[in-house]
């Protein structure tokens, strides 16, 4: 897979179940990283992305700062401030993302907020993303009863809409969620916002398990995920593992340093993670 494949004609979904089959044959899982995007400025999340595909993340999830963020807890709302308050807008998102997509090798999605999406119109905001190479949304805040029109123009534009199965889901709904997810499925880890945790929450693998006889997509865990022997526990059960507010605390740490410092850093660090998801 070059790094222009995001832009050769082969669909984002299809794209994304190459990766997740390519994978399931050499015995590993996903590592999906989060990064801000904007924090603390363009140039370095560009810098960030290639810095994590060359340590081995599978595919990441491209954060896009909302002024009121729903489900993240101290340390992803601190970056999404820092993005906004250095002038972040949509506009720069499909910008530097049409730079990283053709300069790295795993594909991106956008994790979004449904208002922002909504504000600027469903199908521009969906154009906007296929152009600029993304390979579909993470929408936090958008009910399943609400989904038909985005859904329909992901599936148009061939992109991924990644549905969330939270501990607090019934299970009716779960399975409707699951059976809409494309891409992937998202399964959080936890009730509550993200932060990284110690220990993984119990009854995380029955769900898991539980969630497979309900859908054919993949299922990655995220929330609470920050060690590589956490992401190992889940990747022995789970497609793969997310892993947001240990990467973005880690980047907070290290702003003072030099910037290739800070990539050298980052580089061990989600290197470790994606060594751990081999099974």
């Amino acid at each position: 897979m070059t790094a222009s494949s995001a832009h050769s004609g082969v669909s984002p979904v299809s794209r994304l179940a190459d990766l997740f089959a390519g994978l399931g044959r050499q015995g590993r899982g996903a590592l999906a990283p989060f990064v801000t995007a904007g924090d603390p400025d363009m140039d370095t999340t560009l810098a960030v992305l290639e810095a994590i595909d060359r340590a081995g993340a599978s595919l990441c999830e491209l954060g896009v700062p909302y002024s009121d963020p729903i489900a993240d807890g101290p340390v992803i709302q601190s970056s999404y401030t820092r993005s906004l308050a250095g002038g972040f807008t949509l506009e720069r998102l499909f910008d530097l993302s049409a730079v990283a997509t053709r300069r790295v090798r795993m594909p991106i999605l956008a994790m979004a907020s449904y208002s922002l999406i909504f504000r600027r119109g469903i199908d521009r905001f969906v154009a906007d993303a296929a152009a600029a190479g993304l390979s579909g949304f993470v929408v936090p805040d958008l009910p399943i009863e609400e989904s038909d029109q985005l859904d329909a123009a992901c599936r148009t534009a061939g992109l991924a809409l990644v549905r969330l199965v939270t501990p607090t889901t019934p299970p009716d709904r779960a399975e409707a969620i699951a059976r809409k997810s494309t891409g992937f499925l998202y399964c959080v880890s936890v009730a509550g916002v993200t932060g990284a945790r110690s220990d993984l929450p119990p009854g995380l693998i029955e769900r898991v398990r539980w969630l497979r006889t309900k859908t054919d997509v993949p299922i990655l865990v995220g929330f609470g995920i920050s060690t590589p022997e956490q992401a190992r526990a889940v990747a022995a059960v789970a497609d793969g593992v997310i892993v947001g507010s240990a990467l973005v605390r880690h980047l907070a740490e290290a702003a003072h340093e030099p910037r290739e410092s800070l990539l050298r850093g980052l580089e061990a660090y989600v290197g470790d993670l994606a060594a751990a998801t081999v099974r």
